[in-house]
């Protein structure tokens, strides 16, 4: 099977989780215009499917992702982008909890998409980096304004404007890496951390998910509003009377998504 008819993204889904792999590791898993179209295609599908509570996004072939695909974007592939934006990720996340599983590089729009997930697993073997200044690029997969709002400004500032790369380690004592884990165990230790999440409430969850991202701009006169058309959702959900039973009958819930 050549590489324009393999797929660029694999998934699994495996119990709740849908593990997705960026699948092109001859060129380290960068993206192109087919690749974000499987990975939008991906997101969709967590957002979609009733039993998905969480996703996981790792690379094939022992690194994440080295960004985009800059052959690809010579020849012009880059310039549609689908609907959830660049990387098939970068402007509209899945509503559920995602996962960053790395190893090796994520620079550049791999970082980016990182950033575009809620949790981050990293190995200690992981660069991670935004190195467009290096070539005269900007970059504007989201890494400019959400590292800023994850990691002090001035460490922000001079990772941008130095374009170095630094390891796991470096970004965990930060805040921005979850969990630190030895080479190889990424995708493993992302499926564990996921798995833990699942004794709560999935719509409350997706909730808790969502109020966090979107009140960021809010003021707290307007937090006190907005944050209740979203918890609604969990909060009306047969998930709540099934937690609520639970508890009475003092057994673990059985969710559903919904």
């Amino acid at each position: 099977m050549s590489e324009q008819t393999q797929p660029r993204v694999l998934v699994e889904k495996r119990g709740h989780v849908l593990i997705v792999t960026l699948n092109r590791p001859e060129v380290k898993n960068a993206c192109d215009s087919q690749t974000a179209a499987e990975m939008n295609a991906a997101m969709d599908r967590i957002d979609d499917e009733q039993d998905i509570f969480a996703g996981i996004i790792t690379g094939a072939g022992g690194d994440f992702s080295a960004g985009a695909d800059l052959k690809a974007a010579a020849r012009g592939d880059l310039r549609v982008r689908p609907p959830r934006g660049g990387f098939g990720v970068f402007a509209q996340p899945p509503r559920k909890p995602l996962i960053a599983a790395v190893e090796g590089v994520a620079v550049g729009g791999g970082l980016e998409l990182c950033l575009s997930c809620d949790l981050i697993v990293a190995a200690r073997n992981a660069r991670m980096g935004l190195p467009e200044v290096r070539h005269n690029v900007v970059a504007i997969g989201g890494g400019l304004f959400r590292l800023p709002r994850r990691i002090p400004y001035h460490i922000a500032m001079e990772l941008a404007l130095s374009g170095a790369l630094k390891n796991a380690e470096f970004f965990e004592r930060w805040g921005l890496v979850n969990r630190l884990v030895e080479p190889g165990q990424a995708l493993d230790a992302a499926i564990e951390l996921a798995e833990s999440l699942f004794v709560n409430g999935p719509t409350a969850l997706a909730a808790s998910k969502q109020i966090m991202s979107e009140s960021r701009s809010w003021t707290d006169a307007e937090g006190w509003e907005k944050q209740m058309p979203i918890a609604r959702i969990a909060l009306e959900s047969e998930d709540r009377k099934e937690g609520l039973k639970a508890f009475v009958e003092k057994r673990k819930p059985v969710w559903r998504g919904a």
